[in-house]
């Protein structure tokens, strides 16, 4: 009998292809979708870039990619189009390969998501793991099981599905959540406990730096909350000075990938819509690389 781990390794999708692109300000952008996939609507609204183009170290390739949410299917699509990006072009070194956090909760892989991420898919990239606030949450409940409600409430049910274990039917049961922790701590292979404590906050390479929700305007880069570069949103969002660097952010979900002078947003909701999304990021040039949407439709939650 095959493992989940092994099935998901067998359902690696064909070569990407480009549906469109469109020029500002001397930059580059590029929306590709892996075949299987519908296509999504290019916006035909110039998008607006202030002062010079953002870039990452000359001679260096980068990638990064948005929340996966216990969708191991779409994480091997990706990376195997990644792979096959990555042989292609003159950069120097290995290309750098950046997760934005938000690897479990939601769908229900996320223990196959975790394996993939620690498995030789990756040995062709040099990799940053950034910690989301949904790992925060399930180490969190490690220690403090009272939170099994609220942690069910935005996906945390399916994570302890993928381990094997029965969340409890009675969300309010702090018995039942104190049991469910329990059994979590005995079946969490220890590699991903290290995995999920060795997550980082940020990353920062050249003009851009990489956090899982962004960051809070007017605070120094370097002075943030972790709290704030795990959870914020609409302070963030809809605030429109300076940040000292292009952030390249996930956690909250949009339909399509978005990128403007302030942020670049990889969160594309894929634990319902099918899309995971990576962005390339070379020289002063950015290139969105998605998986095909599935046919379903729901709406995405945020937490």
């Amino acid at each position: 009998m095959t493992s989940p781990l092994q099935r998901t390794l067998e359902a690696l999708s064909g070569p990407g292809r480009f549906l469109g692109q469109g020029l500002a300000g001397g930059v580059r952008l590029v929306l590709r979708v892996l075949r299987g996939g519908r296509e999504p609507p290019i916006s035909n609204k110039p998008v607006v870039f202030e002062g010079p183009p953002a870039s990452v170290p000359e001679g260096r390739r980068v990638y990064a990619i948005g929340d996966i949410h216990g969708r191991a299917d779409l994480l091997v699509r990706l990376l195997e189009e990644l792979r096959r990006d990555a042989a292609q072009g003159k950069f120097e070194g290995r290309p750098i390969l950046i997760f934005l956090g938000d690897y479990v909760d939601r769908g229900f892989q996320s223990r196959d998501v975790i394996d993939v991420l620690l498995s030789d898919l990756l040995s062709p990239f040099e990799t940053y793991f950034l910690k989301g606030n949904h790992e925060a949450a399930m180490l969190q409940f490690l220690g403090d099981p009272s939170i099994g409600p609220r942690w069910a409430e935005f996906g945390g049910a399916e994570t302890l599905v993928s381990y094997g274990i029965q969340p409890p039917r009675t969300r309010t049961s702090l018995d039942d959540w104190a049991r469910a922790s329990d059994e979590l701590q005995q079946v969490l292979p220890p590699e991903h406990l290290h995995f999920l404590r060795s997550l980082d906050l940020s990353v920062r390479l050249g003009d851009y730096v990489f956090v899982h929700a962004g960051v809070r305007p007017g605070v120094p880069l370097d002075q943030q909350s972790e709290y704030d570069m795990l959870w914020i949103r609409d302070e963030f969002l809809s605030d429109r000075k300076p940040l000292g660097a292009v952030i390249v952010h996930g956690h909250t979900p949009t339909s399509a990938p978005h990128r403007d002078s302030r942020r670049v947003g990889l969160d594309t909701g894929a634990y319902l819509s099918g899309r995971l999304t990576a962005a390339r990021f070379e020289h002063d040039t950015v290139e969105f690389i998605a998986t095909g949407p599935t046919l379903q439709s729901a709406t995405v939650q945020r937490a």
